[in-house]
């Protein structure tokens, strides 16, 4: 069995829908024959490259969202996370920028077999210590700590090796019925926009597992499981 999920590496709710996506296959009875694979779905390639800014100020630029309406919202986001497990996860105290250069060395992790891995690291590294993943030597770093070849990751950066795979990557998903992130699909049918909690994905994994083996590709059109 697949799962496909696509996430944007600042969306505190890709961050936690990563986590939940990860709990409820590891509480799935067949485990060990799901197959978890990460997809880019970038939100943020308005912002200016070599530039970040606070959370506080992106949410009042971009959604007029400002003051305490940012605070409780992103805080409650903080509140879940810590009730699921997931601590410390920093979202209003934090910076965003950019983020098309870590959707490439994203995807050049997974070409070198390190598609979950690289993931996980960006998220923790991002979310749990609020250290940034926007430029080439942030992600140089973290190529170091994922055993990655430093020269190699930075030439495939430099010269943008993956730029178009990840846009491919994001486009595939809107054909197949995403307009945000988090957004997975089961199995090649099965549709769930959203964080959906880890009990509701376990009970479709169940679902999807007992309604036998794929019978439809990817890149047909899926059957939306919202609300399931």
């Amino acid at each position: 069995m697949k799962v496909d999920i696509w996430s944007e590496v600042t969306c505190p709710w890709c961050g936690l829908g990563n986590h939940r996506t990860a709990r409820a296959i590891e509480r799935f009875e067949h485990a060990d024959e799901v197959d978890l694979v990460h997809h880019s779905f970038p939100l943020s390639s308005s912002f200016p490259e070599g530039e970040t800014l606070s959370v506080r100020e992106a949410l009042l630029r971009r959604h007029g969202v400002g003051g305490g309406q940012a605070e409780t919202a992103t805080r409650r986001i903080e509140r879940i996370a810590e009730s699921e497990g997931l601590t410390p996860y920093r979202v209003l105290d934090n910076r965003v920028g950019n983020t098309d250069l870590a959707h490439e060395f994203l995807a050049h992790a997974s070409a070198q077999g390190r598609n979950r891995e690289a993931w996980d690291a960006i998220f923790t590294i991002y979310f749990g210590r609020a250290e940034p993943v926007f430029s080439l030597d942030d992600l140089l770093g973290l190529a170091d700590g994922l055993g990655l070849d430093r020269e190699q990751t930075r030439q495939a950066l430099t010269d943008h090796r993956y730029r178009r795979q990840v846009r491919d990557d994001a486009a595939r998903a809107r054909r197949l019925g995403a307009t945000g992130a988090p957004f997975i699909v089961v199995d090649g049918r099965y549709v769930v926009p959203g964080a959906q909690d880890s009990d509701s994905l376990l009970e479709l994994l169940r679902k999807v597992w007992d309604a036998g083996r794929p019978r439809t590709r990817l890149g047909d059109a899926p059957v939306s499981a919202k609300g399931i």
